[in-house]
């Protein structure tokens, strides 16, 4: 309680003390708090008057002190520091956290109002009228500018090119997408846009040198009832350059340039197929542009093909400056050559990565990685890298502590920045198609539990058709896990559940077949209101070779490959997200997680690696990592006695929803409060697993949580805090699930014992 007063005493204090910074005023000086804006005019709509006022008001200078809650902090502290010595601490914070006063002796009213009446006629009001005016109060005043309107100017036509040159048919050919639309106000802002559009259009068609200052937008506002008759025009001055069209005749594409090259080379060109490479030392195969250089001799010049072969050959890997030149070579008629310069990288380099990390498990650790790379092996701009990496993962809390996981391995990967497959795909957009082939071993010790041998292998391809999309498609995924040694906690564990999961994990393990992966997202176009994320994957093991050699568990029939059972199984896992933008600094979020899997043939169970967990600081932040379900089913407090492991629950199905409320409260801070709803569960019934089968009474077996937050955007990285609250455990027998021994979950002993808090980097979704 001494504590609170204390507190209450500064705050009272503090806000005293912010109000007297008028005190430090001369006699003659008065504290500018800001302008106003008056919009006198009836007939304007309430709404339109709002957005008008809101502009307007941005435009008006200086700027008054910044304040908090109505206190000018900083205008106190630069009272309360003032000093005329230039070091030490009162001058530090008076010069970065102090801010002088702004006086109403700096407000130029005139200039005010002429800027905005200025942008009055610009966004249609031309006749409009702004007056301004001072009301003082003490020692502080405020501006006030009277704004009569006046009535908005509409187009009542718009009129493109009618004569019938190269380019005034080009202009007109663009008038389908012009942002200009009969009824519209007028806009000075808009008319600056349409002329940008159609020289975006042009270069599309060879309009190498027009530019948007050729184009010359008169109107007519002298028709009746406050209309304009708009005209789009070509300035008579256009040179004769800006209205050809122009062709490509040579491309030169320069592997290995630096400022000291001076001279064109051009007697050591090497031609493959469509263009020119001159790279002395040889250091890029010629091959290497084919998927790069998209335009071709005898092409229109096309600006998006041009940009989307700059954007290629910088996605190629290996070159970290790549520039352009267009020369005009034929006075006569209308060609360009072009020439690409790129500077390359180092070959070879050597890196260490130290990491901090969470993984969805709710284990925190670290990892050392030690990479190699050589960013053109071949010399055709293929990546290859080897990664050597030692990490350790700790879960704190009373369930699994102790039960730490190391893990130590070895990553080679190679990249081509293109497709290898004996058929022909190409792409033409602005990003480069990848195949990628990786292999991996990584040595899992789970102390006092288990340590496993796994090896892995992978053979695909990633690309994206466009800026929004993006498909991943392996051939073949290749994982080969052994169990080196198991304790005998973990067998009892095994012994006393019956799980044939958890028996799952330390069986030898052997998968292998295709996956494909889809991927679409406008999340970065921060400018829209609602932005979307979906990824669809699916992926599949020893399905054609199980089906050939009638594999089938059940039965008895167990089929083997190099000697090993193998998994044979299909997966479907499906994420939607869905943000909506309330205001500017407030969000929503949601998110739903849909996936199967189907065991079957030579499977009774997914393997461990692609069972489906829930639970967690990026999942149902409610409850503990992974000790959800699956379905109904309770696990036993313990497995083991004087043991303090539980398993991880997983399952065939899972079902996830999630939501988030996203206000931005000061500075880097974020708030968010939260519900996660969701559960997992089994594709087939299992006695020793009493309630984990998926039914038609899936819904009532849904966990849920609630919760708030705070995120702190550190640039580099968000890191967020969660407290969660159970509301509904589905473990629980019906009548007991929103309670705990009978006590209400708003009961504060209840809340004190069931929270659960997450620390973790970045957003859940």
């Amino acid at each position: 309680m001494a504590k609170l007063r204390y507190l209450i005493f500064i705050s009272i204090a503090l806000f005293l003390s912010a109000c007297s910074n008028t005190k430090y005023l001369a006699a003659n000086q008065k504290l500018y708090t800001g302008g106003e804006v008056k919009i006198t005019d009836k007939d304007i709509k309430k709404s339109d008057a709002d957005d008008l006022k809101g502009n307007l008001q941005s435009l008006l200078r200086p700027i008054p002190n910044a304040s908090i809650l109505g206190l000018r902090v900083k205008l106190w502290i630069y009272n309360k520091t003032r000093t005329n010595k230039r070091t030490g601490l009162r001058h530090y914070l008076n010069t970065h956290f102090g801010e002088p006063p702004v006086l109403v002796s700096n407000v130029d009213l005139e200039k005010n109002s002429g800027i905005l009446q200025n942008r009055l006629q610009n966004v249609s009001y031309f006749l409009a009228q702004v007056s301004g005016d001072t009301v003082s109060k003490g020692k502080t005043a405020k501006a006030v500018y009277t704004v009569q309107a006046g009535p908005s100017y509409h187009y009542r036509s718009i009129t493109f090119p009618t004569q019938k040159d190269d380019l005034d048919t080009a202009v007109t050919g663009t008038s389908a997408q012009t942002f200009l639309k009969v009824g519209d106000k007028y806009s000075l802002d808009i008319i600056k846009n349409e002329r940008v559009r159609i020289d975006a259009r042009l270069k599309e068609e060879g309009f190498f040198y027009f530019a948007p200052e050729d184009l010359i937008m008169r109107y007519d506002s002298t028709v009746a009832n406050h209309q304009i008759d708009m005209f789009v025009k070509v300035k008579d001055a256009t040179p004769d350059e800006a209205r050809w069209i122009y062709k490509i005749r040579n491309i030169y594409v320069y592997p290995h340039y630096s400022l000291r090259d001076t001279g064109t080379k051009l007697d050591s060109a090497v031609k493959y197929r469509w263009y020119n490479v001159i790279d002395p030392k040889n250091t890029v195969r010629p091959f290497t542009f084919k998927n790069s250089v998209l335009l071709h001799p005898g092409d229109v010049y096309n600006r998006t093909q041009h940009n989307s072969s700059l954007n290629r050959m910088i996605n190629l890997g290996p070159f970290k400056y790549v520039k352009n030149r267009f020369e005009d070579v034929t006075p006569d008629s209308a060609f360009l050559d072009v020439y690409y310069q790129l500077t390359q990288y180092k070959r070879k380099s050597l890196s260490l990565d130290l990491l901090a990390r969470q993984t969805s498990a709710n284990y925190n650790g670290t990892q050392v990685n030690l990479n190699f790379r050589n960013k053109n092996t071949f010399k055709g701009a293929e990546l290859f890298t080897v990664t050597l990496f030692a990490s350790t993962d700790i879960q704190f809390g009373s369930n699994n502590n102790g039960y730490n996981v190391y893990q130590t391995g070895i990553q080679p990967s190679i990249s081509w920045p293109r497709f290898i497959s004996p058929f022909n795909f190409t792409t033409n957009n602005a990003f480069i198609p990848h195949t990628i082939l990786t292999t991996g071993y990584t040595l899992i010790n789970r102390t006092k539990l288990y340590t496993l041998n796994s090896f892995n292998g992978s053979f695909g391809y990633s690309w994206k058709p466009s800026l929004h999309k993006q498909h991943d498609l392996n051939l073949i995924n290749i994982t080969y896990v052994d169990a080196a040694s198991v304790s005998k906690i973990y067998m009892d564990s095994i012994k006393h559940t019956r799980n044939p999961a958890l028996a799952h994990v330390i069986n030898n393990q052997f998968t292998f077949g295709p996956s494909y992966g889809y991927t679409y997202t406008n999340t970065t176009e921060d400018y829209r209101t609602n932005t979307f994320y979906y990824n669809g994957k699916v992926s599949m093991s020893g399905n054609l070779y199980g089906i050939l050699t009638g594999a089938d568990t059940l039965r008895g029939k167990v089929s083997k490959l190099f000697g090993t059972p193998f998994n044979q199984y299909v997966k479907l896992e499906n994420e939607f997200r869905f943000f909506h933008k309330l205001t500017p600094a407030i969000k929503f979020a949601s998110r739903l997680l849909v996936g199967v899997g189907l065991p079957y043939g030579n499977s009774t169970v997914l393997p461990y690696s692609q069972q489906f967990f829930i639970g967690g600081p990026n999942s149902l932040r409610g409850f503990q990592a992974r000790s959800i379900g699956p379905g109904a089913y309770n696990l036993p407090p313990s497995l083991t006695p004087g043991s303090n492991f539980l398993a991880d629950e997983s399952g065939d199905i899972k079902i996830e929803a999630n939501a988030e409320f996203r206000p931005k409260l000061f500075s880097i801070v974020e708030g968010a409060l939260f519900v996660d709803a969701g559960n997992i569960w089994l594709l087939r019934p299992n006695k020793f697993q009493p309630g984990a089968a998926f039914g038609s009474n899936f819904i009532n077996q849904m966990a849920v949580d609630a919760g708030f937050g705070l995120r702190l955007d550190l640039t580099v990285l968000i890191l967020r805090t969660d407290i969660g609250f159970p509301l509904i455990k589905p473990s629980l027998p019906a009548s007991l699930r929103t309670t705990i021994n009978g006590i209400d979950f708003t009961d504060a002993r209840w809340r004190g014992s069931n929270y659960i808090f997450n620390l973790a980097i970045g957003y859940p979704f």
